[in-house]
């Protein structure tokens, strides 16, 4: 699939044809953006968080994108114009030195994965970084998410390291997986 640009329809590959669109998310996104990360939440696969975000939470990690030219904050729709999924370009560390260095994350709904719209948006997320000028994307992702280490490596993303319960879901710890891909 070749790079476009986020106003663009993305079709995934290796899928029945997946009409899926990558815009930047707005106001009226942020329901959807809440709902799927909750479902996050509460899965304990994906996030940190222990507790169900409000929408001001949302919204106010939404708005810390900024400048947004820089650092995007997208949604994923489906055929039919429903948002199915989220993803963003964030500083991976606030000291200067290491600003060409973007973290990527996304988040699919449930009843969407699988589809190749987890694809569709690492695709998308990594081009833009490219296009943004970062010389490095992260991610960090949870040993245990098979489908999103698995999209690391099909992206040519490289495992460096892997620390060992460095999260607590309420239950046990968590291994974390770091990843990253040189974008030079």
């Amino acid at each position: 699939m070749r790079n476009r640009e986020a106003s663009e329809e993305m079709v995934a590959h290796n899928v029945e044809p997946l009409k899926a669109r990558i815009r930047d998310a707005n106001d009226g996104d942020i329901q959807a953006i809440t709902d799927i990360y909750n479902e996050a939440v509460v899965t304990f696969t994906s996030t940190a968080d222990l507790r169900p975000q409000t929408l001001d939470e949302r919204r106010a990690w939404v708005e810390s994108h900024r400048p947004r030219a820089q650092y995007p904050v997208v949604v994923i729709t489906d055929g039919d114009g429903t948002v199915v999924g989220f993803g963003s370009l964030s500083r991976y560390n606030y000291r200067e030195g290491y600003d060409g260095v973007l973290e990527l994350s996304y988040y699919i709904a449930g009843s969407a994965r699988r589809r190749g719209y987890g694809s569709a948006m690492v695709e998308w997320l990594v081009a833009r970084a490219k296009k943004l000028g970062a010389h490095m994307a992260v991610a960090l992702i949870f040993a245990i998410n098979d489908g999103s280490n698995a999209l690391m490596r099909k992206y040519g993303f490289t495992r460096f390291g892997m620390l060992p319960q460095a999260s607590w879901d309420g239950k046990g710890y968590l291994d974390v997986n770091y990843w990253y891909q040189d974008l030079r």
